[in-house]
């Protein structure tokens, strides 16, 4: 993985407008590594993609991360600081494929889930439809003493207990951040989506960056291109120079 230029980075803004989150996912760990084909980069855990994602995110805009948060008991608006070493999970690594669990009598043959079953639960019209999804196309197969069952047939508790395996397996994945509202000392977890948060922090920066190219063309007659080549530094320099 590499860091992206300019250029790289604000074409990839450009083609994630109309992608989903999992596309765009996709497309930014596409760009920063070439040398991984995009098969191998669909087929990762979502938590070896976030892994990569935060990363990508230290490379692009540095280690340390500013988020706000509202209270979800009396409202009150939290200002966070962390960094990419605080987020990142540490786990053993393990095959992602042809996983195995047991439970009340119940065998279970499954994978973790990965970008192309992101991708296939975005268009499902609820919560419930979505995770379904996400069941069926993650268990291969499953038996009750030695008995081929339906995976839709699967009980309640049973598909809790895959659940929280999954979560287990592949925990940069499911990353949830415990917050404490120090005006009413409310404490509670919140899932942190890095995809998202980056991709938040990208069409700030791609916004910022497109009025800096128009000031400067403006200014000097510069192409985008001239303007992007150009060190963060080196353009705010000019910046002020054409602001007088």
């Amino acid at each position: 993985m590499r860091a992206l230029s300019a250029a790289e980075l604000l074409n990839v803004w450009e083609r994630g407008l109309t992608q989903s989150p999992a596309e765009r996912a996709l497309t930014l760990l596409r760009a920063a590594c070439a040398d991984v084909s995009l098969e191998s980069l669909k087929r990762l855990s979502v938590g070896e993609r976030d892994a990569c994602l935060l990363t990508l995110r230290e490379q692009t805009f540095g280690p340390q991360l500013w988020s706000v948060a509202s209270c979800s008991k009396c409202g009150e608006k939290l200002e966070m600081s962390f960094s990419a070493a605080e987020l990142r999970v540490e786990v053993e690594p393990i095959a992602t494929e042809s996983l195995a669990l047991t439970v009340d009598g119940y065998e279970l043959c499954f994978r973790l889930p990965n970008s192309l079953d992101m991708a296939a639960v975005a268009d499902c019209r609820d919560l419930a439809a979505g995770r379904q999804l996400l069941i069926e196309r993650c268990i291969s197969s499953a038996e009750l003493d030695g008995q081929s069952v339906n995976v839709a047939q699967l009980p309640a508790n049973i598909i809790d207990v895959f659940a929280e395996r999954l979560g287990e397996l592949d925990p940069q994945g499911n990353l949830e951040l415990t917050l404490l509202c120090p005006q009413c000392n409310h404490e509670w977890q919140s899932i942190f989506d890095i995809e998202a948060f980056l991709w938040k922090e990208i069409t700030a920066w791609a916004i910022r960056i497109l009025r800096e190219v128009h000031a400067l063309a403006s200014a000097y007659g510069w192409s985008e291109f001239d303007v992007l080549k150009m060190s963060h530094w080196r353009r705010q320099a000019y910046l002020e120079l054409a602001s007088g």
